[in-house]
């Protein structure tokens, strides 16, 4: 897993879904835009561990981090099982798990599933400040410049 040293690039892993690659991942992320990037690097965890808990463990997926023509992050994970079983739960407070969707609907502006015959690729975006076109600077607070 090598990310690219240049944040206007697109941002491109792929590797097996084990529950040690969500911390590396987010590393990775952080390291790519500059810095602590919190939106992003939620998403990024919650949909890989979506994968691992719903796909399975081991499971190849592809991370990919890049910007859209209208100035937004996009994120998009995408694993081999042409399914989509992504069902926004309501859990309750003493559930353990079941807040993933619900963060991410929290999080992102948009969010989606399109399947083909070979997976499926859960992608979300988030809003951009656009003060420095040449970076990837999520709201201020949430991800500050180095």
């Amino acid at each position: 897993m090598h990310p690219r040293p240049h944040a206007h690039e697109p941002l491109v892993l792929e590797l097996p879904a084990l529950p040690k690659a969500v911390p590396e991942v987010r590393r990775a992320v952080r390291d790519h835009v500059g810095g602590p990037c919190l939106e992003v690097q939620l998403c990024v965890s919650e949909l890989l561990t979506n994968v691992i808990a719903h796909v399975g463990e081991g499971t190849p997926v592809t991370v990919h981090l890049f910007r859209t023509p209208d100035g937004r992050t996009r994120l998009e994970v995408t694993d081999p099982d042409p399914h989509a079983w992504l069902i926004t739960r309501h859990p309750d407070e003493d559930d353990e798990t079941g807040r993933g969707l619900l963060l991410l609907d929290a999080v992102a502006r948009r969010w989606g599933v399109p399947l083909s015959p070979g997976g499926k690729t859960v992608w979300c975006q988030v809003s951009l400040s656009h003060d420095d076109p040449e970076t990837f600077q999520v709201h201020p607070t949430l991800c500050p410049k180095p």
